[in-house]
């Protein structure tokens, strides 16, 4: 029990007392009784590019299923599901909130009986799981944690992002403020060379940026790593690009003024790679099938040992060779496919479940000896994101989406369950009908990072860049550590603001998106919350293009809490993909 949070985690053992084997198939974590059915069932599905749309479905009779089965949390399914009563709203009713730590196949049932009562079922999903319990073993199912909050979707999130930054988010990082980065990948794809990065990496410094990150395309000799067909498992630098290797380019950032981090997936093998030469049997692949390719990739059996030490060994040989590295950017871009161990032989039951165990092994270990050293979970997107992989990792990438209208329903997804703090967005050139502007207001309600080419940017943009790397370094601490308010949902209308307050209330950020106004359309105010109802704000709108003024009526004013929280602001506009970031100070 995590009094301070509100939140309960639960579990389940299964110890074999007798003397014979005992073949276990299913175990949930979490079972929950409800006396009555009168619950809407929320879940957020998707899939790769649009994850985390919210779903609610009103409970009949019958059985309601939400699950994974491709190895991961999944981007057609996640683990976080909700029950809340048909007139809860963001801020009053009653709403319970269910997360399993644990990141593979997964299972989260609601079911009504024919005497109208509820039970809710979250565990592993029992689908292909065969377990031998030999007599005097145990197996222990992962945790899930639950909170129930009378405020609302908004109370319930707010409960568990507070337990997420204080008893989940990784030890040492779970204080340390995060650097903006800028990643390579949009800006040069594959084709990347020592002068590129090193343009690229100065641009990042001339905008604020603290870090910069190689992304894919760094790797491979025998099999260059020129597309996503070749290369995967061979984790030495190409020389043709790169001849001065890791060094030239830990030394070209710290000449730029920025630290260097870098890319892996080193779940994955190509089949065109000297790994898989060597050892086609650390693939996961069926015998005697036709194997089917992934993204042109295998996901390697983290069942096997020998597979563990050779993923760790990529990080630490980088490391060791390289300790300046200062940053990971660890892919997983494949589900498990062509299921079959080599390693496990007659136990393939237990292979989604060993293979899950595996990755945390490895991770448990590079946690262990490089305590401080950051690293973003991507999983093809947001394929893996789940309270069990952020005590390894300090942050996620929540789509491969970049579209900022598309991202604005992502995010509002993934911040029903996870802090801004542990929500990586990036401000790239998807969808460049929208303005740099609204572009990075759309990424800084998150942790906020740049993908793309700051150069390519004319003068007025890049300044703009500068100022708003600026703002959100000096508010990072509200926007990461305070309380989010959802004010205004973007499946209401047009429309979307949120809002981060400070625990002692003295500041706060707003957030307001005008996504696509209907001509005439009657715009209400935004009403804040979080605040002191007996302090007073001065309200400026920040965020601005060079040579702009606020056009915000409230805008240098000063309004109580009270007056806030009950009236709000006249901050959404008829524009098309507008936004506005608006600082309120108590005074």
């Amino acid at each position: 029990v995590y009094e301070a949070a509100d939140v309960i985690g639960r579990s389940a053992k299964i110890v074999n007392a007798s003397s014979q084997d005992v073949q276990l198939t299913r175990l949930m974590s979490l079972q929950l009784d409800f006396d009555d059915s009168d619950y809407i069932f929320t879940t957020f599905r998707g899939a790769w590019a649009r994850e985390m749309h919210r779903c609610d479905q009103t409970l009949t009779g019958g059985r309601i299923v939400n699950d994974s089965f491709t190895g991961t949390t999944s981007s057609r399914a996640n683990s976080f599901v909700m029950l809340s009563r048909p007139k809860t709203g963001e801020d009053q009713g009653d709403c319970y909130g269910f997360h399993l730590i644990y990141s593979g196949n997964h299972c989260e049932t609601a079911e009504v009986s024919s005497f109208g009562k509820l039970r809710l079922l979250t565990g592993i999903n029992p689908r292909e799981f065969s377990w031998k319990l030999e007599p005097g073993a145990q197996f222990q199912a992962p945790e899930a944690f639950m909170t129930y909050a009378p405020d609302g979707w908004g109370g319930m999130s707010r409960r568990m992002h507070a337990f997420i930054r204080e008893h989940i988010v990784r030890g040492y990082w779970k204080n340390r403020p995060r650097p903006v980065l800028l990643n390579s990948w949009e800006a040069c794809y594959f084709d990347i060379s020592e002068s590129r990065l090193l343009k690229l990496a100065k641009a990042g410094k001339d905008a604020g940026i603290e870090l910069f990150v190689v992304d894919d395309g760094w790797f491979g000799n025998k099999h260059p790593r020129n597309s996503d067909n070749a290369g995967l498992g061979d984790w030495e630098v190409m020389r043709s690009k790169l001849p001065g290797g890791i060094p030239a380019l830990v030394q070209s950032a710290k000449e730029a003024g920025v630290k260097f981090g870098i890319w892996i997936e080193p779940e994955m093998v190509n089949p065109k790679s000297e790994l898989f030469e060597k050892h086609p049997d650390w693939a996961i692949q069926l015998p005697n099938r036709e194997t089917y390719y992934y993204r042109n990739q295998l996901v390697l059996d983290l069942s096997n040992p020998k597979v563990q030490d050779f993923v760790y060994g990529v990080v630490d040989k980088i490391l060791t060779e390289n300790p300046e590295v200062a940053f990971f950017k660890w892919d997983c871009n494949s589900p498990i496919t062509n299921v079959y161990s080599p390693y496990l032989k007659n136990k393939q039951g237990q292979l989604y479940i060993d293979h899950v165990r595996g990755i945390y092994n490895v991770l448990k270990r590079i946690k262990d000896k490089y305590p401080n050293v950051p690293m973003m979970l991507c999983s093809g997107g947001g394929a893996r994101c789940d309270y069990e992989a952020l005590k390894y990792y300090t942050e996620f990438w929540c789509s491969d989406n970049t579209d900022p209208i598309e991202r604005l329903f992502i995010q509002w997804g993934f911040s029903q369950i996870f802090p801004a703090k542990a929500m990586c967005a990036h401000v790239t050139s998807w969808n460049k009908n929208t303005s740099v502007k609204f572009r990075t207001d759309v990424a800084s309600m998150c942790k906020l990072g740049f993908d793309l080419g700051l150069k390519e940017l004319n003068a007025d943009e890049q300044t703009y860049c500068q100022n708003a790397v600026a703002n959100w370094t000096r508010l990072k601490k509200v926007i990461l550590d305070g309380d989010q308010y959802r004010l205004v949902s973007p499946y209401d209308g047009n429309h979307m603001s949120l809002m981060y307050a400070s625990p002692d209330k003295n500041k706060a950020v707003l957030y307001t998106y005008d996504i696509h106004p209907r001509f005439g359309e009657k715009l209400l105010p935004v009403k804040l919350q979080g605040l002191d109802a007996k302090k007073m704000y001065k309200v400026k709108e920040i965020n601005l293009m060079p040579n702009s003024k606020s056009n915000l009526a409230a805008n240098e004013k000063t309004y109580s809490g009270d007056y806030l929280m009950k009236v709000g602001i006249n901050a959404f506009t008829t524009n098309q993909a507008f936004s506005r970031v608006i600082e309120l100070t108590a005074e």
